[in-house]
């Protein structure tokens, strides 16, 4: 004898679609979220005068901008990492950590602050106010800007392929093309991070939350 089927618990069912239906929209728009990239701002196209800092005189000047309590810069790291040890001896790089004003002096040094620190061939300061960020006109943490010896913009943008991901991308790409051959017009790609000033400057919170 074959039993019976039992009745479909519909309640059952429609649990199971919600349920399915909220682990792919929220699916989807973390990927979205991760392909968004942040604000670009555009640095001046000749070392800006305001600035503390010089371009070095025999290699270009990598300046590059990060918010230290930004997960999504973890990446950025290992791309600038890979992306000295490439190009040893061809590169000088700062690297500028977020210190907003009234924040304890210890606020910026991140395990972000010591990756940069351990990267051969990396300065690593602490942006006090954002100053330098305002005279690079950079608004994203990761912001990258490259200068060559005579101060002359060659690239802005970002290292890397998405929010938190390292790997191949253009922004590595374009930055070893443009110390090989000087482009006629800056190179630009994406940056994805965090704000560097907003709402959550100053606090313990994030402006990233992935």
């Amino acid at each position: 004898l074959v039993a019976p089927a039992k009745p479909v618990n519909l309640f059952t069912v429609a649990t199971m679609v919600l349920w399915l239906a909220v682990i792919t929209g929220g699916t989807l728009g973390m990927i979205r979220y991760a392909e968004t990239p942040g604000p670009v701002g555009t640095p001046p196209g000749q070392w800006p005068a305001a600035s503390s800092l010089r371009p070095d005189a025999q290699n270009p000047t990598l300046v590059m901008f990060v918010h230290p309590k930004c997960p999504c810069s973890r990446a950025t790291m290992e791309e600038l990492a890979r992306l000295m040890a490439r190009c040893q001896g061809r590169l000088t790089a700062e690297v500028l950590f977020l210190q907003p004003a009234g924040a304890p002096t210890n606020w910026s040094r991140t395990d972000l602050w010591r990756a940069a620190a351990a990267i051969p061939g990396v300065r690593v300061l602490a942006d006090k106010d954002g100053q330098e960020a305002g005279c690079f006109h950079a608004g994203t943490s990761g912001e990258t800007a490259l200068y060559d010896r005579d101060g002359k913009l060659m690239f802005h943008g970002g290292i890397t392929i998405g929010r938190g991901h390292a790997g191949d991308n253009p922004g590595v790409d374009d930055i070893e093309e443009a110390l090989d051959h000087a482009p006629v017009r800056p190179l630009v790609t994406p940056v994805y991070g965090c704000e560097l000033t907003g709402t959550e400057v100053g606090k313990e919170g994030l402006a990233c939350k992935r």
